[in-house]
């Protein structure tokens, strides 16, 4: 007899989400829900790429990661769910390496394909 594993809903993906994020394991979120075909989307006017695949993703992160002098807070709101997407609204209170203390406002959206995060975009 096999086992089979369950496939998240876009329900639980986004409550996991949420739970990983009050805990500030951003890593965790990325090796647990993350397809590894993922994509991130950042804004027209962002100076930070768009990248495809989980191990750019995650490099993304680390390059934002080294870049931060100080991290003072942040927050994730509870996600919405909408069919296969949720979103939350996103925020820090950071120190970037050169730049004076800002705080930064943004809406995070996802995109859930058989129980993984296949997609994240951002908007500020």
């Amino acid at each position: 007899m096999t086992t089979q594993e369950k496939t998240m809903t876009t329900q639980e993906v986004a409550d996991r989400f949420f739970e990983l994020a009050q805990e500030g394991k951003f890593d965790v979120i990325q090796d647990e829900l993350y397809d590894e075909s993922v994509k991130s989307v950042e804004p027209e006017t962002s100076t930070w790429q768009n990248v495809e695949g989980l191990g750019q993703v995650k490099e993304k992160a680390q390059q934002w990661q080294s870049i931060v002098e100080e991290m003072h807070g942040g927050y994730t709101n509870k996600p919405q769910v909408a069919g296969n997407f949720f979103s939350c609204v996103m925020g820090m209170d950071v120190t970037v390496k050169g730049q004076p203390r800002m705080k930064m406002d943004e809406i995070a959206v996802y995109e859930v394909r058989d129980g993984k995060i296949v997609l994240e975009q951002f908007f500020f």
